[in-house]
């Protein structure tokens, strides 16, 4: 079953690090796929939330703001689609990102439309 796995974590907290502290917890993340390559069908990190662009449209017309849909403590800064066998696996996946640490993962199944 595929799953998709929402990273969140302080924006702030990486704009503190210095360049080491960055480059040693991107090499976590090329470890975690190194390590569970299998699971991942894909990912990426975002940029930062003063990049996003929210749109709705209400009642036929376009609404278009800076920023994301919602101001939060943490942010969502990156994301894994991954291939698992249960939600267990899914969670034992998502309990080894870095993010974990400082932040959050939420798992949520992919709905099957087809």
């Amino acid at each position: 079953m595929q799953y998709l796995v929402l990273l969140y974590d302080d924006e702030k907290r990486w704009a503190q690090l210095n360049e080491e502290e960055v480059q040693a917890e991107i090499a976590e993340y090329g470890a975690l796929s190194e390590s569970d390559g299998k699971l991942i069908q894909g990912g990426n990190a975002l940029q930062p939330t003063s990049t996003a662009t929210t749109v709705r449209v209400r009642e036929g017309k376009r609404l278009v703001t800076d920023g994301p849909f919602a101001e939060t403590r943490e942010q969502l800064g990156g994301y894994y689609l991954i291939e698992a066998a249960n939600l267990d696996e899914a969670l034992a996946f998502a309990a080894k990102i870095p993010a974990t640490r400082y932040g959050c993962a939420e798992v949520r199944p992919i709905m099957n439309v087809t």
